[in-house]
């Protein structure tokens, strides 16, 4: 039985030609990129090389890129950093969209020691930020708004620039997650019209261990680490110089490869969602626009873990929501926030596409899905 890998909105595999770039970099190549002697310039030049290609990649400055360890530092980093500007400690209320990660809504909540309110921004049925609401939210001074891009569950995606623009315009700083944005649609910093955004490499077959902070120069952030002041000061400790080379690697082979991402995992999708139809599955935010590889749905009468566990025996890696919170018993807080009752949401579950997966592998996993939920429903007709 082949292992078939539908997850990839938790993590991608290491490509090749990313893992040649970092080799170097993890085995012969030595030199901090702090000191001053040849090995330190080589590995200096190594971090600025891939700095540039992170820009490139989201159509940011070099200047505006700060790397850090993981996507959860670097939107702590911002929603932290963003809070503890004096300017905007005047504006006490943060406000993040209810649809937020954990690693978002989490240091919001935090900041509340500090004298801070935090509060949710609501999201229609299609998991869309009512502007609306969001606009009279914006009637109370408030620091920061932090709404992410696509949702990592569903796959939504917002209309950032005119979410920004109502936050900017009330005096607020504007933060996004584009972790699951990245290499998938079109991603430009300057036109969200954010102060700040963050991006992650293992998303985009990167390895682990890399992310970045993209921020607006006019940003008076406050760091969240203190020491030798690497990263212009924002972001003190040694640099991991083979994942973030592997990080500017991996964008560059992100964006050449976008279109023909998209129009295959497009592909995909609209093959597997039109046997769910067949299969009476509700699938979420299939109105809106997604990024091109998610379809997050949910069968009436079975537990998205159970499905989950039941498609994992037989060889499909599928997930019930955000690797992330995966231990947790709890329904979607996405799809609460949606609207969805409770009893449904429990049944969720997400398959993100990935460039190598084929059409012969959706046809399988289709008859297999419809396999396990008749096995399922009989055997919770004879429990009853």
């Amino acid at each position: 039985m082949a292992n078939i890998y539908f997850d990839h909105n938790a993590t991608t595999a290491l490509d090749n030609s990313v893992l040649e770039a970092m080799l170097p970099w993890m085995t012969n190549q030595a030199g901090n990129p702090t000191s001053r002697h040849v090995f330190g310039r080589s590995a200096r030049d190594a971090v600025e090389h891939a700095r540039a290609q992170v820009a490139e990649a989201c159509g940011a400055y070099t200047s505006q890129v700060v790397f850090t360890s993981c996507g959860t530092e670097a939107n702590n980093f911002a929603v932290k950093g963003i809070g503890a500007i004096k300017t905007a400690a005047i504006a006490r209320q943060i406000l993040t969209s209810a649809i937020e990660h954990p690693c978002v809504t989490r240091p919001a909540i935090a900041m509340q020691q500090h004298g801070y309110v935090s509060q949710k921004i609501m999201v229609d049925a299609n998991g869309k930020v009512d502007l609306d609401k969001f606009k009279l939210q914006l009637n109370t001074p408030t620091g920061l708004v932090s709404v992410m891009l696509a949702n990592n569950e569903t796959g939504v995606i917002q209309e950032l620039s005119a979410i920004a623009e109502a936050a900017r315009s009330a005096g607020a700083f504007m933060h996004t997650d584009a972790v699951q944005a990245l290499g998938k649609i079109d991603l430009n910093f300057a036109d969200l019209n954010v102060n700040a955004m963050t991006i992650s490499s293992h998303k985009i077959h990167g390895p682990q261990g890399a992310a970045a902070l993209v921020v607006d120069k006019k940003l008076d952030i406050q760091p969240l680490l203190h020491g030798g002041g690497q990263e212009k000061g924002l972001r003190s400790g040694t640099e991991n110089v083979a994942a973030i080379v592997g990080f500017g690697a991996a964008c560059e082979l992100a964006i050449s490869n976008r279109a023909n991402f998209a129009a295959h995992t497009t592909a995909l999708r609209s093959q597997l969602e039109q046997g769910l139809q067949e299969l009476n599955v509700s699938i979420f935010g299939k109105q809106v626009a997604r990024i091109p590889n998610t379809s997050f749905f949910a069968i009436d009468n079975i537990e998205g873990e159970t499905l989950v566990m039941a498609l994992d025996r037989k060889g499909y890696a599928v997930a019930s929501g955000s690797a992330c919170s995966s231990d947790s018993t709890e329904p979607s807080h996405v799809l609460l926030a949606m609207g969805v009752p409770a009893d449904v949401a429990r049944g969720a579950v997400r398959v993100s596409f990935g460039a190598h997966n084929t059409a012969a592998q959706v046809a399988s996993f289709l008859a297999t899905l419809n396999n396990e939920i008749l096995r399922l429903k009989q055997l919770t007709a004879i429990a009853a």
